[in-house]
């Protein structure tokens, strides 16, 4: 059962799904699919063999389980709690008949319907501050790793010079949430957006927690000056 804050954040997305990409693209200047690819190449080879089993967590639209598939073999599973994004996904899945090795699936992010030790790797793009708890995703994606595998969280982030950071600030807080309020027709989910960037922990925070759920091998790629950044790590054993 998902908490009143959880369902309230599952029923905005679900609310902009069909605007979702456009949005995603639109916002970013296409920045976010070289994030994405970046973010795949990381798992490296954990996606090369087809008797690998990858975790695309708070999958959305399936962006980033495509990605995935591009990188290799692996099964790809996505997991998300909004209906309508899912549909999105399985359309995109279908059409690049990847449906044989990629697949989509309902579920919390923090409860997963998955057996503990059952994935090879896990990918989370731009889904981690979305959880009620973000060291709660964290511990439960230990969980459902296998000893020694691969995670990697790409994710908004602070930049890290002090001019970019003004302008970025700018952007994100003025800009953004007009055109995507506008467009999305939703009055809040790109005021939303800014704000819980705003209240994500930083790059060295979120390693600091990343070790504290049991990863180890812990670091970080800042990407576009630090406006997003990938963190990466192993589960221990």
């Amino acid at each position: 059962m998902l908490s009143a804050k959880s369902s309230q954040i599952r029923n905005m997305f679900s609310a902009i799904a069909y605007r979702y990409d456009l949005l995603n693209h639109l916002l970013s200047f296409n920045i976010d699919k070289r994030w994405r690819r970046k973010a795949a190449s990381l798992l490296g080879d954990a996606l090369v063999s087809n008797r690998e089993l990858c975790l695309d967590l708070c999958c959305g639209t399936a962006d980033l389980a495509l990605e995935m598939s591009r990188r290799g073999r692996a099964q790809i599973v996505g997991c998300d709690f909004s209906h309508p994004m899912l549909q999105l996904g399985r359309q995109k899945i279908l059409k690049r008949n990847l449906n044989a090795r990629v697949q989509v699936i309902e579920g919390d992010g923090l409860n997963l319907p998955f057996h503990s030790q059952t994935f090879d790797a896990i990918g989370i793009a731009f889904g981690l501050r979305n959880l009620e708890s973000v060291a709660g995703g964290l511990c439960e994606m230990g969980r459902v790793l296998k000893p020694g595998g691969k995670l990697i969280v790409l994710e908004f982030s602070t930049p890290t010079h002090p001019l970019f950071h003004r302008l970025f600030h700018f952007y994100f807080f003025n800009v953004l949430p007009s055109i995507g309020n506008r467009i999305s027709k939703h009055k809040h989910a790109y005021t939303y957006l800014p704000n819980s960037v705003s209240q994500f922990p930083d790059q060295a925070e979120l390693a600091k927690i990343l070790v504290h759920c049991g990863f180890q091998n812990v670091g970080y790629v800042n990407l576009s000056a630090g406006i997003a950044a990938i963190h990466y790590g192993e589960k221990e054993g």
